[in-house]
């Protein structure tokens, strides 16, 4: 009778754990089984969800690329739970969902016992607390740029994430002017790495370049896209080129939707909605533009370059991919744009010479080496190993920027940075390198 009733209060006791933490029931399906792969090193990524974005896809091609490799037992950790449309990751990959309670991402390393966190975003006091983790290493995967953070009015390195960077033993750098030239003035560790893409380069067939098609990629409720002056330039376009056409490979944006409207471009303007395969519209595209106001290492500039079609950017020349195959322009002129435009698609030599020029470029960001340096990477972090690390940040897989180069990269942005922001109108280029705006 007595061990009924002892019984019972710990099934009361258990019940009342569960209404007051709803944490504990979710937690406890995640690691009731012993993880028969206990030999492995244990990498988890962190980021919010796994659908619908840039940083999301580079997660998903790491995780599948490295299921392929023998040394590690893999993790993703999300904040969100599962979601329809996510991008699909192999199924032994250990999933942990933290419900929108971020508090819990250092409680999940900890039971499970991960040896090294890849984090995929940018929490200044989360990012404090990781670096105390004294079993789990932590690389800092930055998917951004400081110019990016401007625009955003972040106007001071104190108030920026590269302030919190100085004290992290590994950053991951996606561009160069920041891995080879600023980052080493703001005492920051990194390593330049490139972005997997999600093309096998060696199975693509470019495109021939026939058809007048004009694509821009990307999420276009996000401001920093810009649609609005690729739109505008299409107005231009389809009076020398009326047989021209733009794609727009984005959710539609009732903004946008009205501009294409006003400009009575509905028959020549589309958006055609978020898609997960975009080779569709990259085998017959002849020309990308991007006039983002910033980025990192856009995907869609590698995989419209693995299909030999040529670019133009806004300014973005300190893109590790900004060069061969892409034209650059220094100002957010519809105008230009659409003259740079019209001599691509009127111009056959041209565009092909440009697009071979884009496709060949590619051949040294192949994504098996790209997955060949992140082993490495993940090897050396593991073990400590200062001298690989080392190693790897002088790698030769890519060319290294010039302070000459980077001088004339910051330049061309301090008078880009002059002309959008007003207020920033009297900066220096000294100010700028040391992020020290006002």
């Amino acid at each position: 009778m007595i061990l009924n009733k002892n019984k019972q209060k710990q099934k009361l006791i258990i019940f009342v754990l569960i209404l007051l933490s709803p944490d504990i029931i979710r937690y406890s399906s995640l690691h009731t089984n012993k993880d028969k792969y206990n030999n492995l090193i244990k990498v988890a990524f962190y980021c919010d969800k796994i659908k619908y974005g840039g940083v999301e896809r580079v997660v998903a091609l790491l995780i599948n690329f490295l299921s392929n490799e023998n040394n590690f037992s893999l993790y993703l950790i999300t904040n969100k739970g599962l979601l329809e449309g996510e991008y699909i990751i192999p199924n032994n990959t250990k999933r942990i969902f933290l419900y929108d309670n971020r508090r819990n991402l250092i409680r999940a390393i900890r039971i499970h016992k991960i040896d090294i966190l890849i984090y995929n975003t940018y929490v200044r006091k989360e990012i404090k607390k990781l670096n105390k983790l004294k079993n789990t290493k932590i690389i800092y995967y930055n998917h951004s740029s400081f110019l990016y953070w401007i625009y955003n009015k972040i106007y001071n390195f104190e108030k920026s994430i590269y302030y919190i960077y100085r004290n992290c033993n590994y950053v991951i750098s996606l561009i160069p002017l920041e891995n080879d030239y600023l980052f080493k003035q703001w005492g920051i560790n990194s390593i330049f790495m490139d972005n997997p893409t999600t093309f096998n380069y060696d199975l693509i067939t470019p495109s021939d370049l026939s058809q007048k098609i004009i694509i821009m990629v990307g999420r276009a409720e996000d401001p920093i896209k810009r649609y609005d002056i690729g739109i505008k330039a299409m107005s231009n376009i389809i009076k020398e080129i009326p047989e021209s056409e733009m794609k727009i490979i984005s959710e539609s944006n009732v903004k946008y939707q009205n501009l294409i409207n006003s400009l009575f471009l509905e028959k020549k303007v589309k958006f055609i909605g978020f898609q997960k395969n975009i080779d569709v519209y990259l085998k017959n595209a002849s020309l990308h533009i991007l006039p983002s106001l910033s980025e990192a290492y856009p995907m869609i500039l590698g995989e419209t370059k693995i299909f030999g079609i040529p670019s133009i950017l806004c300014g973005l020349d300190y893109l590790a991919l900004a060069k061969e195959g892409t034209i650059i322009i220094y100002d957010d002129n519809p105008d230009t744009i659409a003259k740079e435009a019209i001599h691509i698609l009127k111009d056959d030599e041209f565009r092909k010479k440009l697009g071979n020029a884009a496709r060949k470029s590619m051949e040294r960001h192949k994504n098996n080496l790209v997955v060949k340096k992140w082993v490495k990477l993940l090897l050396a972090v593991y073990k400590g190993n200062i001298e690989t690390f080392r190693q790897l940040q002088n790698s030769d897989l890519y060319n290294h920027l010039s302070q000459e180069d980077a001088e004339n990269i910051l330049f061309n942005q301090l008078g880009l940075l002059k002309k959008r922001i007003p207020q920033l109108s009297k900066i220096t280029l000294e100010q700028l390198k040391s992020y020290s705006l006002n």
